[in-house]
This record gives structure tokens, C-alpha cells and sequence, in this order.
């Protein structure tokens, strides 16, 4: 099964037949712009799953800045094209927006509480209510027994369990790797807006990410994120915050006795970057 459809309609016929026949179903949501990072995503779904839906759609839910919205990348024909070349037993679900947003919508938002505060969420309002309510509805449509999530967008992966939970969608959330380049970048389909010089500069992210982890033993988190930010800003990106938490609940982390995991965000020109490093 490798196709794409545009409606809810198509999309519901085809996975009715699937379930039908039994078939085990994944799910890998993307707003395009495929790279190396979503294939491994879809890869993995593919060895746990008899069919997997790529969704492929540009939510504007998400966007706080309508400009960001306007340049995001959009694709499709390369995006099938990497598809067809690197997949197998996919179906590509590319609707429109009021497919996903009919006008008898019966999303119900949730209290995020703190997810929803810190982080991103403390410079891009709005977004994580964005990112719950497209996730709830393409859950819906797809019932899917697993969705795949990378974890360089770490905060957006505790708030898709957290709101998994609160629904109380029977679906296993699988968080994969940072896919990298050899250089350590990570990959993200805004990179596409970076020149090669860019890509040299946004390194400093990676690097600075190296520095926390090298340098965690020696002393407290707060100290650490001082001289973290000291390191970054020898570097050319401007910087919107560089935090050290709790890698379970988010929140700024006093010790090294839990988990815990370095979250980066800057902008390298007019594109905003973000990275994280389990520490």
C-alpha cells in the first residue's frame, strides 16, 4: 500500500479496510518538508506496524507567528518522491484544512498546566493548544495502536503523552532519536532555509549542548546554564533561552539527583532552531 489521499473520506475507507483484514496500523505526523529525521520515524512504524499513515499537512493551529506560517517549506512532490524511494506499506494522508477542522469540530481543549508555560511555551503562546488539538483530531481520524514522535522536539513529546492520557486514547506514543547530521546539527525541515554558512554557525547549538554534558559533573545546574550561555554567545545565533530541567515534568532542575535534559532555542538569521541533549 503506497498512496495518498486527500479526504477524510478516502483516508477512513482505506483504513476500514485494513482493520477489517486485521492489519496493526502506525502513525508518523509531519508538516512536510520530509528528511532523513521523519524517514527514520516512518521506518521504525514500518518494522512495528502492517501500514503506516504519514500524515503530511501544514497546521496553522500551531504558528504564533503568521510569517513563520507563510515561509515554512512546503514540499510535496520531493516529499513523495523521498517517500516512494525509502518506504514501503505507507499511505500518505495530505488533507486540506477543513478536513482537519470541519465546522463540527468536538475538540475539547485541556489544561496543560505548566507544559504549557515553560519553554516554547513561554515564547511561542498558543502553539502547544495548537500542536494538542491537530494531534487529538488526527488521532481520531486514524486510530492508530502507535504514533511516532522525535525527541529533538522534547517538550512537544511530554505534552502529546500528557494529552494522550487525558483523552484516553489507547495508543502507544514511541519517542525516537535526534537524527543528526555528520556535523551534529540536528534535522529539521527549517534547515532548509539556512545557507551552508548558516548551517556552520548554527553548530554552535550542538556544541554548546556537548558543554553542558561535559561539564555536568563539576557543577550545579544553575552554575552549568551561566556558563552554557557564556560558551553560546561566543557564537553568532541569538540566543531565546538555553534551560536545564527536569526531563520528566519540565521544570528548572535544582540537582543532578533526577533526569534531566538541556533545551535550546535560537535564531540563526530569520530561522528559529531549536535542540535538546539528554544529560
Amino acid at each position: 500500500m503506497e498512496m495518498i489521499v486527500k479526504t477524510v473520506f478516502e483516508l477512513q475507507k482505506m483504513l476500514d479496510e485494513a482493520k477489517i483484514n486485521s492489519k496493526s496500523i502506525g502513525f508518523v505526523p509531519t508538516m512536510g518538508a520530509l528528511h532523513a529525521g521523519h524517514l527514520q520515524l516512518i521506518q521504525r512504524a514500518s518494522e512495528e506496524n502492517d501500514i503506516v499513515v504519514v500524515s503530511i499537512f501544514v497546521n496553522p493551529t500551531q504558528f504564533n507567528n503568521k510569517e513563520d506560517l507563510i515561509h515554512y517549506p512546503r514540499t510535496i512532490e520531493q516529499d513523495l518522491a523521498l517517500l516512494n524511494e525509502n518506504c514501503s506499506n505507507y499511505l500518505v494522508f495530505n488533507p486540506e484544512v477543513d478536513e482537519i477542522y470541519p465546522p463540527n469540530d468536538q475538540f475539547k481543549p485541556i489544561d496543560l498546566g505548566h507544559l504549557d508555560n515553560v519553554l516554547e511555551g513561554k515564547f511561542r503562546p498558543g502553539h502547544f493548544q495548537g500542536v494538542v488539538h491537530v494531534v487529538h483530531n488526527l488521532f481520531q481520524l486514524v486510530k492508530p495502536e502507535k504514533a511516532y514522535f522525535g525527541q529533538k522536539d522534547f517538550q512537544q513529546l511530554a505534552i502529546i503523552r500528557h494529552m494522550a492520557k487525558a483523552y484516553g486514547f489507547p495508543i502507544e506514543i514511541v519517542a525516537c532519536d535526534t537524527l543528526r547530521e555528520p556535523s551534529g546539527l540536528a534535522m529539521s525541515s527549517r534547515n532548509m532555509r539556512l545557507s551552508e554558512e548558516q548551517k556552520v554557525e548554527a553548530l554552535i547549538i550542538w556544541k554548546t549542548l556537548n558543554f553542558v554534558k561535559a561539564n555536568k559533573l563539576t557543577l550545579s545546574p544553575s552554575e552549568l546554564k551561566n556558563r552554557a550561555v557564556d560558551f553560546f554567545e561566543k557564537g553568532t545565533l541569538k540566543l531565546e533561552y538555553l534551560e536545564i530541567v527536569n526531563s520528566e515534568n519540565l521544570l528548572e532542575a535544582d540537582d543532578w539527583k533526577k533526569p534531566t535534559v538541556c533545551c535550546i532555542a535560537a535564531f540563526c538569521g530569520q530561522v528559529r532552531l531549536i535542540d535538546n541533549l539528554l544529560l
